[in-house]
């Protein structure tokens, strides 16, 4: 083996594409001008965010006026559903959820029952999946805002969303979807979804860092979120980053043009890499939906081992992988996903997630069934747990 990295957390962030960032490098240079000035180079760069605004709207099914830019996909979920319960605080203050949601939601939720709102955190079966029919019966009088993301960011695991936004339409209650995940992977449009607002972070599908959108659907009744001057037509005061907006459009052009194709390669690496693991690595739990889950993402819990030490031996490997989100990574806690669905703490602490992208191929998954058992076997001749199995205590 050389000394290459295989990059295996695609989860976490990916590489910006060349066309993307060869698309952005203008806007660095002798297109730098402020968006708001009426010369020819703000003009310049009105003009290229509304073209991206454009693409996001095309990708999703959506109005260009639907869309509006944020500064990442947590400032966007922060926005949708503060914007929301605050904006309907005179119809309700109750606000419906899931227990494994991303802490951009979890801790904005808790923020709000600090400011006497009361929110319902939904639990999930042993898949990650939760009940359509228990969001129905969680829904109350003061009900105004249900946030279900698309798809979970540590199991993949994906939601019915479908169904649940046909639940709140029903009911008159505004639905929104953090589809950071989902984004780039799934085919989604808003309209057939019946979801009224929807978050998505560029460089989870090949954009920068630093730029995201949310949809909102019109007529959506919401407050701002960050307030001063008139951009984002008065919704979303900041200075735009111009750059991070072109590739964020660019990026969701090229991710959902080629999305099948792109899931077809992801798949045949998803599911060889479980049946492998499964075959050659005794003691391990599939996390997960086994086949209502993201194109691309893999997460087991090996029994008899610590999660931190099997990154460090793969990352000696030159394999970059995760043990669940990367924005709790340097937490000691064990991941709250796993603990919802069932997980002890000593299993919860043995997760691997792996997750693919478009550069990874079938040798990269022939490297890692050649190092991934050697150095599970190696870890558990360390635990005094695994040598009580092996004595059959």
């Amino acid at each position: 083996m050389d000394n290459r990295i295989i990059y295996l957390d695609h989860a976490a962030t990916t590489p910006v594409k060349p066309e993307v960032l060869e698309e952005m490098l203008p806007y660095f240079t002798n297109k730098f001008g402020n968006a708001s000035s009426i010369y020819s180079i703000g003009r310049e760069s009105k003009k290229a965010i509304e073209e991206a605004r454009e693409r996001v709207a095309k990708a999703l099914g959506a109005m260009p006026r639907e869309i509006f830019f944020t500064g990442s996909g947590s400032e966007a979920d922060n926005w949708a559903i503060k914007g929301v319960a605050y904006a309907n605080k005179a119809k309700g203050n109750h606000i419906i959820t899931t227990a494994i949601e991303h802490h951009a939601v979890l801790h904005t939720c808790q923020y709000l029952e600090s400011d006497g709102f009361e929110v319902t955190y939904l639990p999930v079966d042993e898949n990650g999946l939760v009940s359509p029919e228990q969001v129905r019966k969680a829904i109350k009088p003061t009900t105004t805002l249900i946030t279900i993301m698309f798809a979970n960011n540590e199991i993949g695991t994906i939601q019915p969303i479908a169904e649940i936004g046909k639940i709140a339409k029903e009911h008159n209650i505004y639905f929104h979807t953090d589809a950071v995940q989902a984004v780039g992977n799934i085919p989604i449009n808003v309209n057939e979804l019946n979801v009224d607002l929807l978050s998505l972070s560029a460089h989870k599908f090949y954009g920068p860092k630093g730029v995201g959108a949310l949809y909102i659907r019109k007529g959506v009744k919401i407050t701002n979120f960050l307030h001063g001057g008139a951009q984002e037509r008065g919704r979303r005061a900041s200075t735009e980053n111009v750059a991070g907006i072109v590739g964020l459009g660019k990026a969701i052009e090229l991710a959902t043009n080629n999305i099948e194709q792109y899931n077809k390669k992801l798949i045949e690496l998803r599911d060889r890499t479980i049946e492998e693991i499964t075959k050659k690595v005794p003691f391990v739990k599939l996390n997960g939906d086994r086949y209502k889950r993201l194109p691309g993402n893999v997460n087991f819990s090996f029994q008899f081992i610590e999660g931190e030490s099997l990154l460090l031996m793969l990352d000696m490997k030159g394999i970059c992988a995760s043990s669940g989100s990367a924005c709790t990574s340097g937490s000691l806690d064990p991941s709250h996903v796993l603990l919802a669905i069932g997980l002890d703490h000593e299993t919860a602490h043995g997760s691997l997630r792996i997750t693919f992208g478009e550069e990874n191929t079938h040798e990269d998954v022939d490297y890692l069934m050649e190092v991934l058992p050697e150095i599970v076997q190696r870890l558990r001749e360390m635990s005094p747990l695994y040598e009580k199995v092996k004595r059959g205590n």
